[in-house]
């Protein structure tokens, strides 16, 4: 049976309130009961039921949509010409101009626009809405919490359990935009697996889930960095020991690489660009102790070659890392090597500057003044924040990240975050210092992004760390000229003291003695008495302190003083 209401009302009446009332009950159905039914029933004996008065609740995942964003670009030609000129033509164009300029239709509407438009135009003047009213004013973050907040990861897209590579190396696009290059490489000696991918890539934050682009060498990438004039062109170190060199608008494939002869015999641990007219200078460091020039115009040849030694040795030293930074001198460079010492190189000699720099290995992280060259850091890697003097960041083998503030506080670290739980092994900073890149040992790059107040000069923070600095740098030199002055005073005094030991013979010391005796006047007896009163102390000091004989040796000779004695006694008697 099916109970259904039919309400008829006027197309006039629609959205009026309605109005209820109270009526008698009414019958609506009457439904009996099917004895047919009833006589199939069956009783269930006993029954299990199941009560609660929570109510029931569900699980359910939902995720959205992702959006997938990706570069296009359209290629827009000069249109709007009639068909019987080409514009591709200058004096097609030249005769059309002339043509419309000359028509009294078009000169009545450009005079009638030109009215409205030029009223827009002095509105528009009036105000700029491009002034910044609190520019000169400085934000202070003192208060603020410092922060990290995890903006996006970069996943290894060739990566997994058969072949998990390591993210070696992060670097930013030059330009400040939201890309960055991910080398990654398997280091351990001969632990490659076999059929191990070889490609790089390079990810936009915007769109992280699949790379832009990817670069794909004849060996595995260990570092990879954008050129500073062309973006579009990219220097990789291969584990080969080889120079590649990459453009993205060529395809992943290198369009050019140094041969193998001349190349690092050892894996490339690090690359730079140098700053040049031309933009086309790379300088590459790698174990096996040498730092090369190249130019990217002529790759069959190094231009240049230095082998890493310290001053006075002939040891090579495997350089892991270096750091080229243009305002500190277009010729200079810091290596820092495996056996822990950090090599200040100048590529042509000038003035020296003084410069700080930081240096990380053995669990520690150290702030050093080219001057300082003495001191016995475990940490992965670490940088100075592009654009506060007073911060630097540090990686660690258990995934945290260390940001510490130089200008607040020297104990701590002032921001300690757990990135991952694999051990970070790579790090890169923008050049606005708010957004960091850290490498990770699965291949994974996450990106994050600082608080303000870790980003953001503090008002006097350079001549604050500065000042300290130079504190500093004085304090271990006289640490230093201190420690020397003792070290050569002792040596005097040591030498004073050998001196005097190797002059004075057993001759000058039995002069000495007959020289005492003279002056004091003892003679005889006497003189026998007091050398055995000083030698009966079984060992005991002479007349000027010289070691006397045993017991036995005292005895004797006071018994030969009494003899004398006696005979003088007796002598003097006789006379008498």
């Amino acid at each position: 049976m099916e109970i259904y209401h039919q309400y008829v009302r006027l197309r006039r009446q629609f959205g009026r309130h309605a109005k209820f009332a109270d009526g008698g009950a009414e019958m609506l159905a009457d439904i009996r009961p099917n004895t047919e039914e009833a006589a199939a029933v069956v009783l269930r004996n006993p029954v299990t039921t199941v009560a609660q008065c929570a109510p029931d609740a569900s699980e359910h995942e939902a995720n959205t949509t992702a959006v997938i964003y990706a570069s296009k670009a359209m290629s827009h030609l000069e249109g709007g010409w009639p068909k019987d000129v080409d514009p591709t033509e200058a004096e097609h164009t030249i005769r059309y101009r002339k043509k419309v300029e000359k028509d009294e239709e078009f000169v009545h509407t450009l005079a009638s626009l030109g009215a409205a438009v030029e009223g827009l135009i002095k509105q528009n003047n009036a105000i700029d809405i491009y002034e910044e009213y609190f520019l000169g004013l400085a934000t202070d973050h003192s208060a603020e919490p410092p922060s990290a907040a995890t903006v996006t990861v970069f996943r290894d897209p060739h990566g997994g359990p058969a072949a998990r590579r390591a993210a070696s190396c992060v670097a930013w696009h030059p330009d400040g935009c939201s890309k960055a290059v991910v080398s990654y490489s398997v280091l351990g000696f001969q632990r490659q697996p076999p059929g191990m991918p070889l490609a790089s890539c390079v990810f936009d934050v915007a769109s992280p889930n699949a790379p832009e682009t990817e670069l794909v060498g004849v060996s595995q990438l260990v570092v990879a960095r954008y050129n500073l004039k062309d973006p579009n062109v990219i220097g990789a170190g291969q584990y080969n020991g080889q120079f590649a060199l990459f453009d993205t608008r060529k395809g992943p494939a290198s369009v050019d690489a140094t041969p193998v002869d001349i190349s690092h015999r050892d894996p490339v641990a690090d690359l730079a660009w140098l700053q040049s007219k031309t933009g086309t200078e790379a300088m590459s460091v790698s174990t096996d102790g040498s730092v090369l020039w190249w130019d990217i115009r002529r790759l069959g040849e190094a231009v240049e070659s230095l082998p890493l030694r310290e001053k006075g040795s002939d040891t090579l030293l495997g350089g892991l890392v270096l750091e080229y930074d243009p305002a500190a001198g277009p010729t200079k460079f810091m290596v820092g090597t495996e056996q822990g010492l950090v090599l200040p190189c100048n590529r042509k000699a000038k003035n020296p500057a003084d410069r700080y720099f930081l240096s990380l290995g053995d669990w520690t992280a150290r702030i050093w003044n080219e001057d300082l060259r003495y001191a016995p850091a475990y940490v992965t890697g670490g940088s100075w924040s592009p654009t506060r003097p007073g911060v630097y960041f540090t990686t660690q083998m258990d995934g945290t990240l260390a940001v510490w503030d130089l200008f607040h506080k020297h104990n701590e670290p002032a921001l300690q975050l757990k990135v991952t739980d694999r051990a970070l092994t790579s790090f890169a900073v923008q050049d606005n210092g708010a957004v960091l890149a850290v490498g990770t040992s699965d291949g994974a790059a996450h990106v994050l992004r600082l608080s303000a107040g870790l980003a953001e000069m503090a008002q006097n923070e350079k001549q604050g760390i500065n000042a300290m600095f130079e504190r500093e740098t004085l304090r271990e030199k006289n640490l230093d000229k201190a420690a020397k002055e003792a070290k050569v005073k002792a040596r005097r005094e040591a030498a004073r003291a050998a001196d005097l030991a190797d002059g004075v013979s057993d001759q000058d010391l039995a002069r000495l003695e007959e020289d005492f005796w003279a002056a004091t006047g003892v003679e005889g007896g006497a003189r026998l008495r007091l050398q055995g009163l000083g030698g009966g102390g079984g060992g005991g000091g002479g007349a000027l302190g010289r070691g006397g004989g045993g017991g036995e040796g005292g005895e004797q000779q006071a018994e030969a003083a009494a003899a004398a004695e006696g005979e003088q006694g007796s002598g003097d008697g006789a006379g008498s």
